[in-house]
């Protein structure tokens, strides 16, 4: 998995390439973290990203939670298989997702 960070007025995009699961959770964790300070909008781009785990899917449940108290967070590019998973797991209802 790689992260693309990009940062510009407030607003954090993280590019996020291959797949988020048990094992590449934690790095996106420990950035969403890191950089989350001045952040008023944070969106995730999932173009790239093939497959979601409960894994990643607890990073994007705390990530909201942060967001919820300093600004908004959005998730764009999901393919079908992420779609699904967030539709299946309620997650669509939770998150904005473009």
């Amino acid at each position: 998995m790689t992260i693309e960070k990009t940062r510009k007025n407030g607003e954090l995009t993280l590019a996020v390439e291959g797949r988020l699961e048990t094992t590449t959770a934690p790095e996106l964790e420990a950035v969403v973290k890191s950089e989350l300070d001045g952040v008023t909008a944070l969106v995730f781009d999932f173009t790239k990203l093939e497959y979601i785990s409960s894994a990643g899917l607890r990073v994007l449940l705390s990530a909201q939670k942060t967001m919820n108290k300093q600004g908004s967070m959005k998730v764009t590019g999901a393919n079908e298989i992420v779609t699904e998973i967030f539709d299946i797991t309620g997650f669509s209802d939770i998150l904005t997702i473009e």
